[in-house]
Formats: C-alpha cells, structure tokens, sequence
C-alpha cells in the first residue's frame, strides 16, 4: 500500500461517502494503489440519506395535490428527477435545503414542464408570412369550425350517403376544386412532395423524364427534384443550361422512353440577367405534338392574381390549367392558405390512372386535412371574402396603414419603458416565405427595441423562451416585431411579454 503522506502521487477521487460522523475519501494512486482517509465530517454537512424519500413526498399534502391533477407516472418522474439533482449537489459538496416545503416548489415547476404539450402557439413577429419553421399557413375560422365539427364527429368520409355504400374521400372536394380552377379532374395527396413522388411513378417509372436544368429546385428540408424522381423511379433527363434552355433542347432530348416533360415553377428563387426559358405555350404545342403529357409542378398554388393587389411574379393555377398543362401540383399550405396537403389537377384520364396508383393509400389525406380543405375551397368562391377571411391572403394583401396601426398601438403601449430600452417605429421589409414569391419585398412597419441594460440577443432569448413565445427578428443590433404577421388578438398578450421579457 502507498503511503498516503507521499506527496508526489498524483490521487484521483473516484467515490466519497459518509460513514459514522466522519467522511470517507477514497483515493486511487498511480491508478492502481487505493487508500482510504478518514476526514471528520463538516458542520452543517448533508448525508444523501438525509433526503426525503419518493414515497414520503407521496404521501404529503403535496403529493395529495399531485396526485390528484396529473397522472401517477408524471408525479413519480419529476419527483425522482428532483431527488435526483439533491442527491447529485450533496456528492458535489453543496448544502441543498431538504424540507418537504423548499422541495415541493421545485416539484411543481418539473410537472408543469412534462404536463406541457410540446407542440405550442406562439406569436409571429418576424414579418414572414408562409414560415415553414413556424407552421407555414393560418387557416382561417371557418376552416378551423369545420375541422372542429368533423373532428368530434363520425362522418361520411368514405361513405356515400345517397346510395348508401363505400364512396371515396377525394369525392368530397373534387367538385369545389373543379369549379374554382378549371380542371377535369382533381385529386388530393398529403403533401406536394408525395403529388410529385406519385405522378411521376404513375407516369414515369423506368422512363424518362424531361426537365430544364435551371428548374431543378431544392426546397425546405433538402427537398430537391432530382431525389425524389430517382425515388419514384422515374429516370432524369437534363436540359438546356443554369440559366438558358431553348425549346430545341426539349425536341432534342425527346426519344422513345421519353414518358414527361416536367416544368418546375421557380417559386422560391429568381435567375436574372442573361437569362432564357421556354414558355408554358410552346411546351403545349410540343407536349401535344408528340402525344407526352406536359406536368407542372406550380408548388406554392396561387388561386388569386395577385397583381391587381402590388405583387407580382406567381401565377395562377386556372392560368396554367387553361394553358393546357396535362397535370398540375401545388402545395395546400403556402400561398392558399389551408392545411398541408399536395393538390393534383388535371386531365380526367390522368387523375384516374394516378388513383389507381398504390401508392396512393401511403399518402392519402385524412379527414381532418379534408374538412379544412374543404371549407379553405369555399371561401374562394368569393374572392372578396376570401381575401379578408384567409390568414394567409390578408396578410399578403393588407393596407400598410393597417400595418401601421398595429405599430403604434405596440409602440404607445411600450413608450414607457424607456428606461429599459430605446424603442421606435421604423419601416422595413416583410417576406412572404415558404418557398413562396421570392422576389415580392412587402413594405412593413415594425416597432424598434434596443434594450439597455441587456443585450439584444438576450432579449430575444427571453421572448422565445416565453409563454407563450415571441419569435421576432434582429436588425442592426435591435429586436424588431414586424407588426404585417402579429395578429390583432395577439396584441395584448405580445405587449405583456415584451414588458415581461425587459423587466426579469
């Protein structure tokens, strides 16, 4: 045995306990010799048996309480998990307070925590309007009425209720979708990327398919065309260049294993300068021609012009469905402004052959999706009414002066923290996102904060660890609440937290 006076051993402690009144410290030296020395123990000490035990915390009031509001796993979780962390500060040397009433705040605040649903509302402030990260669209109220219905409700979603025997979901909406767009036919997947996977097996599998190079996108989540035709099997022919292709490369490329031309609209970046590209026109023409269906994937899915309104650059799916394009795919949750879902229009025999797909029952919608897509389809029979009722729609389009309004409201509910921070109200650009017009600069109004005593990311911090969280945006070292994407319902509750977040 080593001799514990030497003080050239290097010792690492790798266990300490108490036993009678004095501490025990075990030492390793040289990682192979073990010694033990007897220390008497600290006043005020704490032992780990000094803790109080789960079932006696059970048995309290407390646990009474406990008990009686969240389910027995829950309780027995976050007290363990609190013990726990006792147990861990006494090893470390610390005095930790053990009484059933210093323990229990403590206990309550773990429960709270794991009670809390993950998924949470939350206020957006960053002025970007279809954000993926943050949910994509806000469907309006009467989607969420009609969502609410079905949802607590048996229905007749595959049941036809005049001849009485198994019908199809797609049924439902089919109609509404034809009468608003134009098409022959209509089908409804669960997201644009499945309406793409499963055209392009249906059509395209072990067989080519013709798209330009400048129109291979990549979206949110390394979503990119390329992927998902080698997953759906079908085989990718490239055309023309990054930014010119002339329809000469599409006539070139066509073959006897050609199954599709593809056009891919550039909806979340823009090619400027010596640019080129074929128009939808010309690939009509060459699409009938040779007797190739002509697809194009439109991805955000505008339903209303948006010109008329200052905002330029999308198309609308009737246009591209009274063009001719054969088959047409749009996202449910971007720019109109419903639930996530892929939407697929097209010729009658086209749509019909897809149905037959199936791989169709691996991305079907559920009934849920389809109550909010139903009633999201309705509003846009009346354009008016869908501008001021969708979400979405209305914050694209709404009058600066609004804008403005909701700014000066926050700002003169604020003005009087000057103390804590420097605050004004200043112009800036909104976006509408989501892989949605990217070249659209939506003038904005936000309210400035520049915070004194803390520094901006902090402030930030604050917000979007709040509850509920503010997610906002920082500008030239200041915290900006663009007011475009703040609803009128959230104002109080975002001044709250604000004042909240300046104030800890």
């Amino acid at each position: 045995m080593a001799s514990a006076a030497n003080p050239s051993l290097e010792s690492t402690h790798f266990v300490c306990g108490y036993d009678c009144g004095l501490y025990i410290e075990i030492q390793r030296l040289d990682h192979k010799d073990t010694i033990m020395l007897e220390k008497p123990m600290e006043k005020g000490k704490r032992l780990p048996s000094d803790i109080p035990s789960v079932d006696e915390l059970l048995k309290s009031p407390y646990g009474n309480k406990w008990l009686a509001t969240y389910p027995r796993k829950t309780v027995l979780r976050s007290i363990r998990e609190v013990l726990g962390q006792r147990r861990r500060d006494i090893l470390n040397g610390l005095t930790p307070e053990l009484s059933l009433d210093a323990i229990s705040p403590e206990v309550e605040m773990v429960l709270r925590l794991h009670s809390t649903y993950k998924l949470k509302p939350l206020i957006n402030a960053t002025g970007v309007i279809i954000h993926t990260n943050l949910g994509r669209a806000i469907l309006s109220e009467k989607a969420i009425e009609n969502i609410n219905i079905l949802a607590c409700s048996y229905s007749n979603l595959e049941y036809e209720l005049k001849e009485g025997k198994r019908g199809k979901r797609y049924s439902h909406i089919k109609d509404i979708l034809k009468e608003i767009s134009g098409a022959e036919d209509a089908l409804i997947v669960n997201n644009n990327a499945a309406a793409i996977l499963l055209c392009l097996n249906t059509f395209a599998k072990d067989k080519e398919v013709i798209v330009s190079r400048g129109e291979l996108v990549e979206i949110g989540g390394s979503f990119r065309i390329p992927e998902v035709m080698r997953s759906s099997g079908a085989i990718l022919r490239e055309i023309g260049t990054t930014n010119k292709t002339h329809l000469y490369d599409y006539e070139n490329a066509l073959s006897g294993n050609t199954a599709l031309l593809l056009k891919v609209h550039q909806s979340n970046y823009a090619v400027t300068g010596f640019t080129e590209d074929v128009g939808l026109a010309e690939l009509v023409r060459l699409a009938r021609e040779y007797k190739i269906p002509l697809m194009f994937d439109l991805g955000s899915g505008c339903m209303i012009d948006l010109q008329r309104y200052g905002i330029y650059g999308e198309p609308t799916v009737q246009d591209i469905i009274k063009a001719g394009a054969d088959i047409v795919t749009f996202s449910g949750d971007k720019l109109l402004g419903g639930p996530q879902a892929g939407i697929i229009l097209g010729r009658e025999r086209l749509i019909q052959k897809i149905q037959k797909n199936p791989l169709l029952r691996a991305v079907r919608i559920d009934k849920l999706t389809l109550a909010g897509l139903e009633a999201t389809f309705m509003q846009y029979l009346d354009e008016e009414k869908a501008i001021k009722e969708i979400p979405t729609l209305r914050m694209l389009t709404q009058s600066i002066d609004v804008i403005k309004r909701r700014a000066r409201k926050i700002y003169n509910s604020l003005k009087e923290l000057s103390n804590q921070a420097s605050i004004e109200i200043l112009k800036d650009i909104s976006y509408a996102g989501g892989g949605s017009l990217p070249e659209a600069k939506l003038l904005t109004y936000v309210v400035s904060i520049k915070p004194h005593g803390i520094s901006v990311n902090e402030l930030e911090k604050r917000l979007r660890q709040g509850e509920p969280p503010v997610v906002a945006r920082i500008k030239a070292n200041a915290l900006l609440i663009d007011t475009r994407t703040v609803q009128d319902k959230e104002i109080k509750e975002l001044i709250n937290c604000i004042r909240t977040a300046l104030n800890m």
